[in-house]
């Protein structure tokens, strides 16, 4: 059985007896750590963990196109300041990790639209020259195939920053919608450029928000249903349309007051699901929403920092859901530094171990 073959049989509640042993993400620290603790030089993670990556991913680019022109307009020794390819100016550390000091926007509100809309048209120039071979590497793969389909909320946060998105809003719900809008026709739009070119159908179409804090989403129910949810919509009918049945997004944070609005989009697999500070819990969203929705993810990735017997009770709590299906387990987020190369190894083998 293939990577693929037993992640299809989870995600569809067919027969499986183990969970694969996936690698995703490290930080730049963590991979300076490992270093100190014996992970070769230049090698392979995939390959030295005996770990697949979480799927192989064909990415049309749908983001601004063109970008606005990077420019470089302060540094130290220790912070560059620079406006990116989102019209965002912003203050980074050079030389660790961090989230970076958002200082300015490009846009601001209704009035900027108009040059960002611009920039999300459809445009053969998109998609990848070596397109045919990048469908054949990942079909080719032995994993799930998972189609890139963008964000309906993240970029726009990105692009204008949370204040400025929660007054447009409020302002110009109809500017936001037509974002939306926007957005999720170049969504649809490459789908029709890439899926008749596969041998088979996707395994599963998956985008990104991150659009959740420890307290809950940045943006309500009422307005991600008036709004939002039509955009998901539109997605998930084409990807009915091309028989791809799971539609995936990558959110950080406290789901739980959207996981049921996303659902109702037709968004039927969240990652990662995080514990961390806010306690998410795979469990019960799977008690509440029942098999529809399926998870990626839901293992506490601070339990790795604490050893053996921490990581064995995390494993053991989500064995029952493991059984069940619907389910793949792995830590909720990027491995931290202070986590040891051996107790990853540690994790990563007692998953191996795993028989239902």
């Amino acid at each position: 059985m293939t990577t693929r073959e037993l992640w299809l049989a989870i995600m569809h509640y067919g027969k499986f007896d183990r969970m694969p042993v996936t690698h995703w993400e490290i930080w730049a620290e963590t991979k300076e750590r490992w270093s100190r603790e014996g992970f070769p030089a230049g090698a392979n993670p995939h390959e030295y963990f005996n770990a697949v990556p979480m799927y192989a991913i064909l990415e049309p680019y749908i983001e601004l196109f063109p970008p606005f022109e990077e420019e470089k307009l302060d540094e130290s020794e220790e912070w560059v300041i620079m406006r990116d390819g989102k019209g965002v100016i912003s203050k980074s550390w050079k030389n660790r990790s961090c989230i970076p000091q958002y200082l300015d926007h490009t846009l601001k509100d209704a009035s900027n639209w108009e040059e960002y809309k611009r920039r999300l048209q459809p445009n053969p120039a998109r998609l990848p020259k070596n397109l045919d071979g990048l469908i054949a590497n990942a079909e080719n793969s032995g994993l799930p195939v998972v189609i890139w389909t963008g964000a309906m909320m993240g970029w726009i946060r990105d692009w204008m920053g949370v204040e400025n998105m929660s007054y447009l809003m409020y302002d110009s719900p109809e500017t936001y919608a037509d974002m939306v809008d926007t957005i999720s026709d170049l969504v649809v739009w490459a789908l029709d450029q890439i899926v008749p070119r596969m041998k088979r159908a996707p395994d599963m179409g998956f985008g990104w928000e991150d659009i959740c804090g420890k307290t809950g989403p940045l943006v309500s129910p009422w307005i991600f249903d008036r709004l939002v949810a039509p955009g998901y919509r539109k997605i998930r009918s084409k990807l009915d349309q091309y028989g791809v049945p799971l539609y995936g997004i990558d959110t950080d944070g406290d789901i739980e007051a959207l996981a049921g609005h996303w659902l109702e989009a037709g968004v039927n697999v969240q990652f990662p699901v995080e514990i961390g500070t806010w306690n998410g819990d795979p469990m019960k969203l799977r008690k509440k929403y029942g098999r529809e929705l399926r998870v990626i993810g839901g293992f506490n990735k601070l339990a790795l920092e604490k050893g053996p017997r921490a990581i064995d009770e995390e494993i053991e709590r989500r064995i029952p859901l493991m059984k069940e299906g619907g389910f793949v387990i792995m830590p909720d987020h990027f491995i931290q530094p202070g986590v040891s190369l051996e107790n990853y190894k540690y994790y990563l083998e007692r998953i191996r171990g795993l028989r239902f």
